[in-house]
């Protein structure tokens, strides 16, 4: 899986409820849900988004509650890939099973800023930053991750098979 993006750059320890505040937790419908993405961190991030940008952010992203809302809010926003220095676990695996790529590489926030354009290979784990023309290597994803993501999800997966 290849995929090319501009990103937008947050910090460290980004929790759920700056992904997707609590507030909006009665929302169910998918369309509704991504009018708050990133809220409670950066309001005009939803006018800013566009289909297949990027998240780049520091240690911990998406630390907090369990939340799947968090996920769904940035994927129907239009994010295409989230790459941290880390992530908390539950958010991680929320992120495959819904179907939205994440990647880990540490030293990313030093080498990617604001509006840079990347290039990522999911199976490889290489990141490659067009703008300061510099190569990253990330944690490579796993067969059964690839497959995961592919199907766009956990249960699209065990549907079709």
């Amino acid at each position: 899986m290849k995929i090319k993006g501009k990103v937008f750059k947050f910090g460290d320890n980004i929790d759920t409820d700056q992904i997707y505040p609590g507030r909006y937790l009665e929302l169910t419908e998918h369309k509704e849900i991504a009018k708050h993405a990133m809220e409670g961190v950066d309001p005009e991030f939803v006018k800013k988004v566009n289909k297949g940008d990027l998240i780049v952010a520091g240690n911990n992203f998406g630390c907090g509650s369990s939340r799947e809302h968090a996920v769904i809010t940035l994927k129907k926003s239009g994010v295409n890939t989230i790459i941290a220095e880390s992530f908390a676990r539950i958010f991680f695996r929320n992120c495959i099973n819904l179907g939205l790529p994440v990647l880990i590489c540490p030293g990313i926030t030093r080498e990617a800023k604001e509006n840079d354009i990347l290039k990522i290979n999911l199976k490889t784990g290489l990141i490659y930053n067009i703008n300061n023309k510099k190569e990253l290597k990330g944690e490579h994803l796993s067969e059964r991750i690839l497959n995961i993501l592919n199907e766009g999800g956990i249960k699209p997966l065990l549907k079709n098979s």
